[in-house]
C-alpha cells in the first residue's frame, strides 16, 4: 500500500500543478481570438448582407454578449462536456473534434515510434563507439536532423519518394482501408519523427555514457557478466529512465509540430483544423482544439510521471 500511496503521489501533484496552466492556456486563447480584429460574423454572410441578418446572427450564436457573459458561458458548457457549435461547419465542436483526434494522434505515436526504434539503437551504438567514426557520424547526422525543419524536410521527402520515385503517395490520409492509411501515413510521421529522434539520439548517448562510467558496470564485467548482458540488461535499462522523461515532454512538442505536418501533407488532423479554425475566427472550434491538445499534454505528462517513478523506485520517497 505504502508503495502505490507514492506512486500515485507524484502524479496527482503534477495534475493540480497542470490545471491552472491550462485554465490560463484556454482563458488567453479565448481572449486572444476575441480581441483580434474581424467579425466572423461578416464573413459568414459576406459584405452584402443586411444589418439585422448580422444582428440576429450574431444573436443565435450568443456573440451580441459582454466578454466576461460569454467567458462564463463557455466555462459553463466545458463542465456540462459542451464546446460549443462550430460558426463555420455548423457542427458540434466535440464532434470535429472527435473525427480530427484520432488521425492526429495516430500521425503523433508513429512519429515517436519512428524517433525510438531509431534513436535507442543509435544512441547505444554511437556510446559503445565513442570518439570513434560510428560516433563522428551520427553525432553529424543528428546535428544536421535538429537543424533541419520539418516545413522543409517534408516537402523534400514529397519529392524523393513521391514524385521521383513514385513510392509512397503525396498527401491526405487515404481511403482504401489500413494499408492504405499506413502508406499515406509514412511520410509525415518520419517528417515530424526525425528531429525528436535527434533529440533522442543524443540523450541515449549521453546516459549510456555516464552508465557505463560506473562501478556497478565494472562489478559485473569483473563477474564475467557477457558484454551484451552488461549493455543492454543493466546499462541501459538505467540509461532509458531520464529518457522516458524527455519523450513524454516532448511527446507535446510533435502535438505542435503536427500542425506544420499536417498542412504540408494535408493530414486531416486536429492540426489542420486549429488552422482552419483560427483563419475562420471560428471562436468555439479554436478554443476546443486548443483544450484538446492541452489536455492531451496533461495526460501524457501524467503517464510519464508514472512510468518514471515505476522505473526510478528511488524518487518515491521524494
Amino acid at each position: 500500500m505504502t508503495i502505490s500511496r507514492a506512486v500515485l503521489a507524484r502524479p496527482l501533484r503534477r495534475i493540480l500543478l497542470t490545471l491552472p496552466v491550462l485554465w490560463v492556456v484556454v482563458s488567453v486563447v479565448f481572449l486572444l481570438i476575441h480581441l483580434v480584429p474581424g467579425d466572423p460574423i461578416v464573413q459568414m454572410l459576406g459584405e452584402g448582407a443586411t444589418a439585422s441578418d448580422i444582428s440576429a446572427l450574431r444573436h443565435s450564436y450568443g456573440l451580441d454578449a459582454p466578454l466576461s457573459q460569454q467567458y462564463a458561458h463557455y466555462w459553463r458548457g466545458i463542465l456540462h462536456g459542451d464546446l460549443g457549435q462550430s460558426l463555420r461547419l455548423h457542427d458540434s465542436v466535440t464532434h470535429l473534434i472527435l473525427q480530427r483526434y484520432p488521425y492526429t494522434l495516430a500521425l503523433t505515436i508513429a512519429a515517436l515510434i519512428i524517433a525510438i526504434i531509431t534513436a535507442i539503437p543509435s544512441g547505444i551504438w554511437s556510446a559503445l563507439h565513442r570518439n570513434r567514426w560510428p560516433d563522428r557520424t551520427l553525432g553529424v547526422v543528428s546535428l544536421v536532423g535538429l537543424s533541419f525543419p520539418n516545413f522543409a524536410l517534408g516537402p523534400i521527402l514529397i519529392l524523393i519518394f513521391s514524385i521521383s520515385l513514385g513510392w509512397l503517395p503525396v498527401s491526405t490520409a487515404g481511403t482504401g482501408g489500413a494499408l492504405d492509411f499506413l502508406l499515406h501515413l509514412i511520410l509525415p510521421a518520419i517528417t515530424l519523427g526525425l528531429s525528436l529522434a535527434a533529440i533522442l539520439t543524443r540523450m541515449v548517448r549521453t546516459a549510456m555514457l555516464e552508465e557505463l562510467s560506473q562501478d556497478y558496470i565494472r562489478t559485473a564485467r569483473a563477474k564475467g557478466l557477457s558484454e551484451n548482458a552488461v549493455v543492454y540488461r543493466h546499462a541501459l535499462r538505467n540509461a532509458l529512465v531520464p529518457v522516458l522523461t524527455v519523450i513524454g515532454l516532448q511527446f507535446g512538442s510533435l502535438l505542435a509540430g503536427a500542425i506544420v505536418t499536417e498542412t504540408i501533407f494535408s493530414w486531416p488532423g486536429i492540426g489542420r483544423l486549429t488552422i482552419s479554425a483560427i483563419y475562420n475566427r471560428d471562436y468555439a472550434l479554436v478554443q476546443g482544439c486548443i483544450l484538446a491538445v492541452g489536455l492531451t499534454y496533461v495526460l501524457v505528462n501524467l503517464l510519464t510521471d508514472i512510468a518514471y517513478t515505476i522505473a526510478n523506485p528511488r524518487i518515491r520517497s521524494n
